[in-house]
């Protein structure tokens, strides 16, 4: 799950070819609808110079409109070539409806769609059916049967409405990733600025102390040296103890613990969209080191979760359990996205793994849903020998 370079976020643009083309696919894919224009220009119903014109023009029309959806549905780059692009599709549209009969009507549909895509709601909210009384006006005027106009309606009216709604969704999903960017960033900013603080604090007096002290130091050598070197036992004796300060503060900051880790858990899920279960008190008597790398595993889990899973739901428990190798702590983070993407676990899984393996714990991962193989659920196990009766 560390590593999901197939699938493409909603909202999110591709960031490989390969990803562009699995994004292009799932939107092509709604060109199977074309299928009446083709069918008329393959039945020969026109004269070979109108049936190249005809298939010419069907290629103009689906390339504009894949480059109009595929690049302006999440974002409007260009709000006046949407609206140009928008207006060549439905000239396009009107042209070979006109020229080549009822199949063509369809393509109003597609500029249905796109107007939807496209367009805020405000303004398409009118356009669509606008576009939709242009193709029953055109239809109105073909000598074919008035069925297939009105067949034509209700997916011109539905697919552009939809399309406003997933529209708006993929705009929503870009606003809510980069508002968690945005405080993912200020988290970090608000983190060192508290390490600042600290370690002003905790190097402030001591230099201080080591500046004055030097000074008078320099001062008494001349005459008196036996109180110089008073002075010099005294800085070493302080620098000595601020080294001290400072390596015991970078550890607490470099060593995560678990209580720390499922706050920001339970934040990172809030922030995420995720409906969190995650526990609020963890069990006395927990190693230092067992408790560091369960911390770990959690952060671990939970990155994956809020960037890969795509799940809605996630739920963290931690509760002691009985094997016959003997007492274990298990920290167990359960998702309901879409499941492991592939055999070959990431850099992630393999650094948590070696650490466990350092305090003689496991870890397992399966799916959450065996049968249908959706979720992720990773297991950490660790020895945990004290402590019980609170955890229970």
């Amino acid at each position: 799950m560390s590593d999901d370079k197939m699938s493409v976020g909603l909202g999110r643009p591709p960031a490989t070819a390969r990803q562009a083309g699995i994004k292009l696919l799932w939107i092509g894919i709604w060109l199977a609808f074309m299928s009446a224009p083709v069918k008329d220009l393959a039945d020969g119903n026109h004269t070979p110079w109108a049936t190249a014109l005809g298939a010419l023009g069907l290629l103009v029309f689906v390339g504009a409109y894949l480059v109009l959806v595929f690049r302006h549905t999440s974002k409007a780059l260009d709000p006046f070539r949407v609206r140009g692009s928008l207006a060549f599709l439905g000239a396009i549209a009107l042209l070979m409806a006109s020229t080549f009969g009822t199949p063509w009507l369809v393509l109003f549909v597609y500029v249905s769609v796109s107007v939807g895509a496209t367009l805020p709601l405000r303004t398409a909210r009118w356009l669509i059916p606008a576009v939709t009384a242009v193709m029953v006006g055109v239809g109105a005027t073909l000598e074919h049967p008035r069925e297939i106009v009105t067949a034509l309606v209700f997916p011109a009216l539905l697919g552009g409405f939809a399309m406003t709604g997933v529209r708006q969704l993929v705009r929503t999903t870009v606003e809510l990733r980069q508002a968690r960017a945005t405080v993912a960033q200020l988290a970090a900013n608000e983190e060192r600025l508290r390490l600042a603080r600290d370690l002003h604090d905790l190097l402030g007096h001591s230099l201080s102390l080591i500046t004055l002290k030097s000074e008078l130091a320099g001062r008494m050598l001349p005459d008196r040296p036996e109180l110089a070197a008073a002075q010099v036992a005294d800085i070493e004796q302080v620098s000595r103890q601020a080294l001290v300060d400072v390596r015991s503060a970078v550890t607490g900051y470099r060593r995560p613990t678990l209580p720390g880790e499922l706050a920001g858990a339970r934040t990172a899920l809030a922030a995420a969209g995720v409906d969190a279960d995650v526990p609020a008190d963890t069990p006395d008597g927990l190693p230092d080191k067992a408790e560091e790398v369960l911390a770990w595993g959690l952060r671990e889990a939970v990155t994956n979760v809020v960037r890969h899973s795509g799940a809605h739901r996630c739920t963290v428990t931690l509760a002691p359990r009985q094997t016959l190798d003997g007492r274990v702590l298990e920290l167990t983070v359960a998702d309901d996205g879409r499941g492991g993407t592939g055999t070959t676990p990431g850099n992630g899984l393999t650094g948590l793994t070696e650490r466990l393996a350092s305090v003689g714990g496991t870890l397992t991962t399966r799916a959450t849903q065996p049968r249908s193989g959706k979720g992720f659920t990773m297991v950490l196990s660790v020895p945990f020998e004290s402590g019980l009766g609170s955890a229970e």
